[in-house]
């Protein structure tokens, strides 16, 4: 089925780029006419333009009136490599995803949680909603921690116009040597040469939540939970917390015993050691992810330290059993589904080589004040939650 494609592109915010096939009619950026300019004037996907013109598909009645119209109306002619494009497209992404490396508390309270996987669940729906739209499908795999999963990841490239590398699924150097094969873009990935990270502002995210702890409740201690010691995403909120905890004089805890791994058992551990170890906890815990939080509430709770009266904790992302939680987490909001979105739509405009500048692409993040913190209840029903 062919599929008319609505103009613009996924909230946020983009250094240097634009929706990779903007609506509407009018003249061309290249001078002569091409398969792009009809595909954005129609506001339909390349592959459905090569459909209409090769007469393959039976493609439907309205996708066939906007590419006829916009042939005519741009004066295109269709050559060789124009009719040839849709056989040259698998129209087919690879989508490669880290599986997490779970530590089961000691009452197996998380011992399913790998099959739980909210954070990169919610980044594949958004890739695929948006690969539907352009008459993509995906390939997804999974590569395990400790696994040397290079060659996997490369035959994955053979079959796929391009891929879509979730955190630290690849070194850097084999990133830049999977860019020179197939368009890639990765998500908190680190720079590579002719590769495209899509992200979130975690900087300006954590300072704005080490702010509110500090000024808005008063906290004088405070530590951040780890995730994965090698990932870019934890290195940039770790940084951008300790800075702004620092700068407004309050007292920043850390150490080998704050290192969590991104999971509700991770944080769980970290805890249960903490209070094996006669160590003394800070008034707040700020987590590397609200999967971490999870396990970190889990374990206060379970060993009498109320939250937030005893401590406070919060998470990062806003995955939807954060407001389920209770106390309802205080956490750090990121696009998600969003980020792949923009994931894809980058990806797209590498594979059809639309001409647009390549940069990073880094989208906005926002505080969402909530019970774990100190913060009243919130009242506000859930379908009123703002984006």
């Amino acid at each position: 089925m062919d599929e008319v494609i609505p103009g613009g592109a996924p909230g946020g915010t983009r250094h240097g780029r634009g929706d990779p096939l903007p609506g509407g009619t009018g003249s061309t950026e290249h001078g002569t006419p091409t398969i792009y300019d009809v595909a954005r004037a129609a506001g339909v996907s390349i592959a459905s333009v090569s459909r209409v013109l090769n007469g393959r598909r039976n493609p439907l009645p309205d996708t066939r009136e906007r590419v006829e119209r916009a042939v005519a109306e741009l004066g295109f002619i269709p050559d060789g490599a124009a009719r040839a494009l849709s056989g040259q497209l698998k129209e087919v992404v690879g989508v490669v995803i880290r599986r997490p490396e779970v530590t089961v508390s000691a009452d197996g309270i998380f011992e399913d949680e790998e099959t739980s996987l909210q954070f990169p669940d919610l980044i594949n729906r958004g890739i695929e909603v948006a690969a539907q739209r352009r008459d993509f499908n995906l390939l997804v795999s999974s590569v395990g921690l400790g696994h040397d999963d290079t060659r996997r990841i490369f035959a994955l490239a053979r079959k796929s116009d391009g891929l879509i590398l979730h955190d630290r699924v690849l070194d850097p150097g084999q990133v830049q040597r999977l860019g020179q094969q197939v368009p890639v873009v990765t998500l908190a990935g680190m720079p590579a040469p002719g590769t495209v990270n899509v992200g979130s502002d975690n900087r300006a995210g954590m300072a704005e939540l080490a702010r509110h702890l500090v000024r808005d409740h008063g906290y004088r201690t405070l530590a951040y939970l780890g995730g994965h010691v090698d990932s870019p995403d934890n290195l940039a909120r770790c940084g951008a917390f300790e800075e702004q905890v620092a700068a407004d004089g309050a007292r920043f805890m850390s150490g080998p015993l704050w290192q969590g791994n991104y999971t509700a058992a991770g944080g769980a551990r970290v805890i249960e050691n903490l209070l094996a170890s006669g160590d003394s906890l800070p008034q707040a815990i700020a987590c590397a992810n609200d999967q971490t939080a999870l396990g970190v509430v889990y374990a206060l709770v379970r060993h009498g330290v109320d939250v937030p009266g005893g401590v406070a904790v919060t998470g990062f992302d806003d995955i939807p059993v954060a407001r389920h939680l209770h106390p309802q987490l205080t956490t750090v909001r990121q696009p998600i589904t969003d980020l792949g979105a923009t994931a894809f739509q980058t990806l797209y405009s590498m594979i059809t080589d639309d001409g647009l500048p390549r940069h990073d692409i880094t989208l906005p993040t926002r505080l969402v004040r909530r019970e774990s913190c100190g913060c009243p209840p919130t009242t506000a029903p859930l379908a009123a939650r703002q984006p």
